[in-house]
Formats: structure tokens, C-alpha cells, sequence
């Protein structure tokens, strides 16, 4: 009788065995040869969160996590704000170098949006994809899923696939988002 259930107990515990399946942020973070998609010093923003460095975090992520892994690629934020007014309810904001600030609401990473900017951080941050920030008019027309919003009231505003949106400005993309965003349309 002992022997049976010695067995049973064995097959129970094997069968748990998740083997060799990552974690959500493995995923995230893996091209086909399981190779980290993002350099150690580079931030990726994709439709569904974003990875800094050898971190990756879905949208809910929490915010000392998201920020922390940002700090150590970008530096401390800039400037960190709350709306009680947006749309969607009260939203607090983190800016850093490079032109990226992170949405956060009741502690986790809602939404991303990056501008151009200047300073030496830019280099370092991009979205998954072909169109970037200074992307022209006609590249981003001609990428996979780009459409442009009518009767936008923020502008010449598009979207590139179902989950990011952007902004031309000057022939060029000025701005890139993806998630929830405060804008006051």
C-alpha cells in the first residue's frame, strides 16, 4: 500500500513541474533565440508596458518597480505630478530624461507616452517597431496598422495598430503613446 502512494505523491509533485517556462516579464523580454530584446542601458516602450535594461513590466506593474528600473537606465525622474482630473480618474505622472513619462493610477504603470527631446537620455529610449519619434509623415503612413484619427482635437493624431497611438507634427512623429493617458480632448 505504501508503495502506491509513494507513487502517486511522485507523479503529483512531477506533474506540478513548470519546467522551463518563464515568468511573464521572461516573455516580455525575450526575442526568438531567448536573448534579452533590450541592451542594458536602453529602454523599450511597447504597446503593452515597457522594459528598462534586463526589466520588463506589463501595464498594472507597480510603481517602485517601474520607476526604479527606469532610474537605473535614465536617472531619477524629473519631475513626478498628480491630476486629480483626468478622464479616467486621478493619475499621477513620472517624468524622466529623454522625453519619457510614465502613468500611474492607484499604484501601477497605466499608460507611457515620449516627445522629442534633446538632451543625451533620448538615445536610450525607443518603441518596439519602425516608427520613433522623428519618424516622417510618410514612413509612419506606410507602417503595418497606421491610422490616422479623424476630427482629433489634439492634433494630427494615429494610430499603429490597436495599441499605440501618436502625433505629427512638421511632417514628423512628435509623439508616441501607448495605454492610458490624461489627454483633454
Amino acid at each position: 500500500m505504501r508503495i502506491p502512494i509513494i507513487l502517486a505523491l511522485t507523479l503529483a509533485v512531477t506533474a506540478c513541474d513548470s519546467g522551463n517556462v518563464p515568468s511573464p516579464s521572461e516573455r516580455m523580454n525575450e526575442q526568438g533565440s531567448g536573448e534579452p530584446a533590450v541592451e542594458l542601458d536602453q529602454v523599450e516602450l511597447r504597446g503593452e508596458g515597457l522594459a528598462a535594461g534586463p526589466e520588463a513590466f506589463f501595464f498594472s506593474a507597480g510603481r517602485n518597480e517601474v520607476t526604479g528600473a527606469l532610474g537605473s537606465v535614465l536617472g531619477k525622474p524629473i519631475d513626478i505630478v498628480r491630476n486629480e482630473e483626468c478622464g479616467a480618474g486621478p493619475m499621477e505622472f513620472a517624468s524622466f530624461e529623454g522625453g519619457l513619462t510614465v502613468n500611474f493610477q492607484n499604484g501601477g504603470l497605466v499608460g507611457w507616452n515620449i516627445g522629442r527631446s534633446e538632451d543625451a537620455a533620448a538615445e536610450k529610449v525607443g518603441v518596439v517597431g519602425d516608427v520613433q519619434i522623428g519618424t516622417t509623415r510618410e514612413a509612419a503612413e506606410a507602417a503595418d496598422g497606421f491610422a490616422p484619427f479623424d476630427n482629433s482635437t489634439l492634433g494630427e493624431e494615429f494610430s499603429l495598430g490597436p495599441k499605440l497611438g501618436g502625433f505629427i507634427e512638421e511632417d514628423a512623429v512628435s509623439m508616441m503613446y501607448a495605454g492610458t493617458q490624461c489627454f483633454f480632448r
